[in-house]
């Protein structure tokens, strides 16, 4: 794993960013298309932000996913991670894209909407995943003990406590019992799949989750340190979320 320690959050925005703008031009370049992930969350503001202003990227050939969504949470709250997406990633580019592909969190039938994501990003092998990690070491919303060996694409899991606190400390919701407690979260062997991952972790709060990701075992019990194994991982980091780590990396 390729690990950058930047000395500001602002930093850290630029470098992920360039990092994943060079592996969606790379693909452009190879095939003339590309397939992205885009995660959501405090951690991805300054990276989304760097990101939709890159250059030299063809927008309307770039198709992407997003990670995860609350189930039964409506578009209109705040909270929801398509409402972000929308805002923070989409209507801040320069061009439409190819298409975006949302996670549906308001669908009846939460199984069906997993089967109907896993179908499509099935014909979109991924280029370039930008993910985060969580205070609790999970990936997308795969808390601990993640499920290392699903089959599926996309999975219906049930958020821990640490994940809906993190949540609630964000500001997302203003109480806990407000945080929901499903959601539709794309699976760590799918995540796993992408050919480049950009995971970006500011804040120091982050900082007991990396230190496990990097230096701790490789378990389910932090999801994140499955990203060890992959062959293309960059962690984008800054002072306070690095604090933790005792060796160089």
């Amino acid at each position: 794993m390729f690990v950058d320690v930047s000395p500001s959050k602002h930093a850290l925005g630029q470098a992920a960013a360039a990092s994943a703008a060079e592996g969606l031009r790379q693909a452009l370049a190879a095939s003339g298309r590309a397939n992205l992930i885009v995660a959501t969350g405090a951690s991805q503001f300054e990276m989304l932000r760097a990101l939709t202003a890159a250059d030299g990227i063809d927008w309307h050939k770039v198709t992407a996913f997003h990670l995860d969504e609350y189930i039964g949470l409506p578009v209109t709250h705040k909270a929801s991670f398509r409402a972000y997406l929308r805002e923070r990633f989409v209507a801040a580019l320069p061009s439409r894209l190819a298409a975006f592909h949302e996670v549906n969190g308001e669908n009846p039938d939460p199984a069906a909407e997993c089967r109907r994501l896993g179908d499509l990003i099935a014909q979109h092998p991924i280029d370039v995943a930008c993910i985060g990690i969580g205070e609790n070491g999970h990936l997308a919303f795969n808390d601990p003990p993640a499920n290392f060996n699903a089959k599926d694409a996309y999975l219906v899991v049930t958020l821990d406590e640490a994940c809906r606190k993190q949540q609630l400390g964000e500001g997302w919701f203003p109480t806990f019992a407000d945080v929901p407690q499903r959601a539709i979260s794309m699976s760590i062997p799918q995540i796993l799949k992408s050919r480049r991952i950009v995971c970006t972790v500011p804040d120091e709060r982050k900082a007991q989750a990396v230190k496990g990701a990097l230096e701790g075992p490789l378990t389910n019990l932090c999801p994140a340190s499955v990203l060890r194994t992959h062959a293309d991982c960059g962690l984008f980091l800054d002072q306070g979320s690095a604090s933790l780590l005792t060796r160089h990396h």
